[in-house]
């Protein structure tokens, strides 16, 4: 496994070795002793989650503040998403920055998000099945959101935003300045 810091460097894409011959490919998609060596510390994930969605469907951006806060970690088991990472530390140099990556099941990439970020990704295949680990429960109470066209953080979504498909909770999300609850 590589792994990279992206613009970003708390955000961490990983390209796995894949091993592929005339019967199929293997691939590790996980190992906790890796991970907790790129990121320097321990992550202990308690909760993972799939979706399935069709093209232009976006879920985002999403996040849960303290006690809940999470860290994830995503993958993409069927078809192509473009994956985005919102810095949300308000003592960060890069708050209001993003981080975005396009994962799939080709490139078989993963993208590790800590705690302080804001989370979206946007379908760009006709399907797919996204995966990722958090290593804190679901917590209604504490999830927060904003809205994922805010021209404050001006996120290219590779789709045209007619096209894009939005829950009825996404759809009522705030500004990104209209968002005051984030990470110090």
């Amino acid at each position: 496994m590589k792994f990279t810091s992206q613009s970003i460097p708390d955000v961490l894409l990983i390209e796995p070795d894949i091993y592929s011959d005339n019967r199929g490919y293997f691939l590790e998609t996980f190992r906790q002793d890796l991970l907790d060596s790129a990121i320097g510390k321990k992550v202990n994930f308690v909760q993972e989650n799939e979706s399935k969605s069709s093209k232009g469907v976006l879920r985002g951006l999403h996040y849960q503040i303290p006690p809940f806060s999470q860290a994830k970690l995503v993958s993409v088991n069927e078809g192509r998403v473009l994956d985005i990472a919102v810095d949300i530390r308000k003592s960060s140099l890069t708050f209001g920055q993003h981080v975005a990556v396009e994962l799939s099941d080709i490139n078989k990439n993963q993208i590790y998000i800590p705690h302080g970020f804001a989370h979206g990704f946007v379908v760009l295949s006709d399907t797919a099945i996204f995966s990722y680990k958090v290593d804190n429960y679901y917590a209604p109470e504490y999830d927060r959101g904003f809205a994922f066209n805010d021209t404050n953080i001006s996120i290219d979504w590779k789709i045209a935003h007619n096209l894009i498909k939005l829950s009825l909770k996404d759809k009522a999300l705030p500004s990104f300045s209209d968002s005051l609850q984030f990470f110090e």
